[in-house]
């Protein structure tokens, strides 16, 4: 698994302009293959922090969805930041088993 954290600086003005772009993007990146999860997240002191989590079970899947459209729509909106973006990638060491938990 892919981790991609985004982390955004938008000013009061133009926040929801943002967030209501990145929020129309979520379901289209949601449904591309390989996407585990997409969400966007305000910072709980400064709602002019704003970062957007998505998981992909491959390079590959996470390749094909930055060359997408809606992912250049993502990249255009990034003018509306104060500051460029911090982009983190993370893989995962190991996968964990999933374990059903049980009541006796």
């Amino acid at each position: 698994m892919i981790l991609v954290i985004v982390h955004m600086k938008v000013s009061d003005k133009k926040r929801k302009e943002l967030t209501q772009t990145v929020a129309s993007l979520l379901d289209v990146i949601r449904a591309e293959k390989g996407c585990g999860r997409c969400d966007v997240f305000f910072g709980l002191d400064d709602e002019s922090t704003l970062c957007l989590l998505e998981e992909w079970d491959s390079r590959k899947n996470l390749e094909t969805h930055r060359k997408s459209g809606c992912c250049k729509v993502l990249r255009g909106a990034m003018n509306l930041l104060d500051e460029p973006c911090e982009i983190l990638s993370f893989r995962t060491l190991y996968k964990a088993e999933k374990k059903e938990a049980g009541f006796s």
